[in-house]
């Protein structure tokens, strides 16, 4: 009886004192007004960005994460119209000219092991730059366009340094020079690259061997016509695995982002070269805007940090936004040429619009 008691009287002193915890336990205010926010800028852009995929009929992937928050995920459509097989979190896609920003890391790490300057010839590494007109050309300046090189072989635009000139050709030099300082094949090093950021689904199109490619189309949702040959054919001269052969996922770009501008994968010095404009670009879709080092940047509020990318079918862009750490990565395998890129490039625009605006928002705030 006295233990029956006693028992009673322990468990009540027990209650009695987690009430008194509860009650003495502030409540984080700005903690819920954060969650609030939060919650209330997701549904916004969910009804945003959905509105572009019912208007557009976007077939492929969009995601976008505030650091390591995801605020919005839809993949949409078909990864192999033929088959029906539907888009997904694991489809990896052509990424096309964002591929410039790891080629332009792989030049600043092997800067970093001081293997080459950026002030370096490129004639120092390249036999085919030591004939006069090529000569004085800088691995700078293959970097961020204004070596005045367009095809190879062909005659300068302008004198080196003096204008921007947007080349396939210059970035698939620095992919020999990065071969050239490491002793190893191109995409040995960029694989490496992939690992030591943990991006498991990332390859380029000569050495991809998965089951999750997007196939690329021309046309649209209703009528459309494969494109041959991919993702080998990115190999190839007119293209080139630096300038544009990189297959990836929204995942493993966002794990991009994340490292590349967290400081994780080039010293922090080296990442203020990468970012800072030093030429400015005409976009064909986006307007006027700065170029860095293999990545272009607003020259507006908000501060952005972004490339497009394209190849026959796959229009595709990823945005990082470092005021907040928002990534917005939007990928894509089928684009109507007959309508121009500035049409297969509309669903992007309309998202990096939405983006832009909340973004200004909360700077604002």
């Amino acid at each position: 009886m006295l233990s029956r008691i006693f028992f009673i009287s322990l468990l009540s002193f027990i209650l009695f004192s987690c009430e008194k915890e509860v009650l003495k336990k502030p409540i984080n205010s700005q903690a819920i007004a954060d969650s609030a926010v939060l919650d209330f800028k997701k549904k916004l852009i969910a009804s945003q960005i959905d509105s572009v995929f019912n208007q557009y009929q976007f077939n492929g992937s969009v995601g976008i994460f505030k650091d390591s928050i995801e605020l919005y995920r839809k993949n949409n459509g078909f990864s192999d119209f033929e088959n029906q097989t539907k888009i997904n979190r694991s489809t990896v896609f052509s990424i096309a000219s964002i591929s410039k920003q790891f080629t332009a890391v792989l030049i600043l790490l092997q800067m970093e092991d001081s293997k080459l300057s950026l002030d370096d010839k490129v004639s120092k590494y390249i036999k085919g730059f030591q004939k006069k007109e090529y000569e004085d050309i800088t691995i700078h300046q293959l970097l961020n366009h204004s070596s005045g090189l367009n095809n190879f072989g062909e005659k300068l635009m302008f004198k080196s340094g003096s204008g921007f000139n947007y080349s396939n050709d210059g970035f698939n030099a620095l992919g020999k020079i990065v071969e050239a300082v490491s002793g190893r094949k191109f995409n040995e090093n960029i694989l490496d690259l992939f690992k030591k950021v943990g991006m498991k689904n990332s390859s380029t199109g000569t050495v991809f061997r998965g089951e999750n490619f997007a196939k690329t189309y021309v046309g649209n949702s209703k009528s459309q016509k494969v494109v041959d040959g991919m993702p080998k054919r990115l190999g190839k001269k007119e293209i080139g695995i630096p300038a544009g052969g990189v297959l990836s996922t929204v995942d493993d770009l966002h794990l991009w982002n994340s490292a590349l501008y967290g400081g994780k994968i080039i010293k922090p010095e080296t990442l203020k070269k990468f970012m800072a404009k030093s030429t400015e670009r005409q976009h064909p879709v986006f307007g006027t805007m700065g170029y860095g080092l293999g990545i272009m940047m607003s020259n507006d509020k908000p501060v952005t940090y972004f490339h497009s990318g394209y190849v026959k079918g796959a229009p595709s862009l990823n945005i990082y936004y470092p005021k907040t750490k928002t990534s917005v990565i939007i990928l894509s395998n089928i684009a109507n040429e007959e309508k121009g890129k500035n049409a297969a490039f509309k669903p992007h625009q309309k998202i990096k619009e939405a983006v832009d605006f909340l973004e200004n928002v909360d700077e604002k705030n």
